[in-house]
């Protein structure tokens, strides 16, 4: 279903087609805008600019609303798997059992990296963020499959899809494992995806690894919600840098790079350095919630409230039910976790956060997740990176399918007007 728009710009008026999702959303088809007007659509930062149709996620912020190819995130995360989520994403539908087995088999068969990639590692200083780490390798692996990098071969792309999924955890506890100062861990074909993970990053040579399932089982809950979220900075990055067909490697660097920045994937490392601030000045949580509630203080509680949803993140709400359950598992007495058990009661009670929609978000709940299993903070994104690498995956493959033109903004020019160029020697 379609209808028009009509727009007057400079006492001319012309109709603009507009598109209807499969949800209700309305667009407004502005392509034909400059050649008939002459005038662009200007909108810093994109907010209310659809880049695209997808039919990837879903994302009603109103209602607290997530879904992946139409599959409720609260399903997902408590009957599924992250690799299961892997395959939905990639391929738009949920895998029977034996798609599912070959697709876990396919994998764990390029979970390894080259033997000649790892000296990549000893290259960098050993206080470098895992991050940059991360994008420099995940970029440096085009270098080892030089002849499968065609974005427009479904082959190749299959392929790098695949090596990607399996690679990037191995890359990520190298990184770990490089700024601990600690021995490499292989992967262990023997385990699941995030059991593999947690082996990589945290057990030693020396002693036998004794996996806990319960954590694992939360790892892979924590990236299965941070698997896709529409079209975000990273995203976009990805779909952008892709529209030049740039091979997936490539791609999924740059969008490492924009996940990095701490406007984008830095909120739950945010919310931990809050925290320390609030326990430094005593732990005194209440002088900090009225501080959140005067404007002209400057200090804003980080993990509450969210720029999509208006109502509770459904992410949150998933996690807020496990967390518990693990610090006491864990059996963990950790001061600042103790301080963030105060700010949610308060976020969960106090009328001043309740009627503005203040609820605590996914990244209040992963960052007190992740110190409690004992990952550091500059690990964070990177945890955030392994859980989005399907969506960023899902978004190109997309993009390119729908064989959309070169990503290329328009501007509307505010500097100088022609000016007579003056020697250097007159200047």
């Amino acid at each position: 279903m379609s209808g028009k728009a009509t727009l007057s710009v400079n006492g001319q008026t012309i109709e603009l087609d507009t598109v209807v999702g499969s949800e209700g959303e309305v667009g407004i088809i502005t392509k034909p805008l400059r050649g008939a007007t002459k005038a662009i659509s200007l909108d810093p930062g994109f907010v209310n600019t659809g880049s695209c149709t997808s039919d990837i996620t879903y994302i009603d912020g109103e209602n607290g609303v997530l879904r992946y190819r139409g599959y409720a995130i609260d399903e997902l995360a408590t009957k599924s798997s992250f690799l299961e989520v892997c395959y939905l994403l990639l391929e738009g539908k949920l895998p029977s059992a034996s798609e599912f087995s070959d697709y876990k088999e396919q994998i764990t068969r390029h979970t390894l990296l080259h033997e000649d990639l790892k000296k990549m590692f000893d290259a960098f200083p050993a206080n470098a963020h895992p991050m940059a780490v991360c994008s420099s390798v995940v970029c440096a692996l085009s270098t080892y499959y030089q002849n499968n990098l065609d974005p427009l071969n479904p082959e190749h792309v299959d392929l790098s899809a695949k090596r990607l999924v399996a690679k990037l955890p191995t890359i990520a506890a190298f990184s770990y494992k490089k700024s601990r100062g600690q021995a490499l861990i292989y992967p262990d074909n023997e385990l699941d995806y995030a059991g593999n993970l947690l082996k990589m990053m945290f057990a030693y040579r020396t002693e036998k690894y004794e996996l806990d399932e319960d954590v694992a089982k939360l790892v892979d809950t924590l990236l299965i919600l941070h698997a896709d979220h529409e079209q975000n900075c990273s995203a976009t990055t990805v779909r952008v840098v892709g529209s030049a067909h740039a091979n997936l490697f490539a791609s999924i660097s740059a969008g490492i790079c924009a996940l990095w920045g701490p406007r984008h994937g830095g909120a739950n490392q945010s919310v931990l350095e809050m925290l320390q601030v609030i326990a430094d000045d005593g732990a005194d949580v209440d002088k900090y919630v009225a501080l959140a509630q005067d404007r002209d203080s400057g200090f804003r509680l980080m993990g509450f409230g969210h720029r999509v949803y208006k109502n509770y993140d459904p992410r949150a709400r998933i996690l807020g039910e496990m967390v518990e359950k693990v610090l006491t598992k864990l059996d963990i007495n950790d001061p600042l976790l103790n301080i963030a058990r105060k700010l949610e009661a308060h976020a969960l009670s106090d009328s001043y956060f309740v009627d503005r929609k203040l609820y605590p978000n996914v990244d209040f709940y992963s960052g007190i997740i992740y110190r409690a299993l004992g990952i550091p903070t500059n690990m964070f994104t990177v945890m955030f990176a392994l859980g989005r690498l399907p969506g960023w995956i899902a978004q190109w493959k997309e993009q390119l399918a729908h064989g959309l033109p070169i990503g290329r903004p328009r501007q509307i020019y505010t500097g100088e007007n022609l000016r007579p160029y003056v020697p250097m020697s007159e200047r």
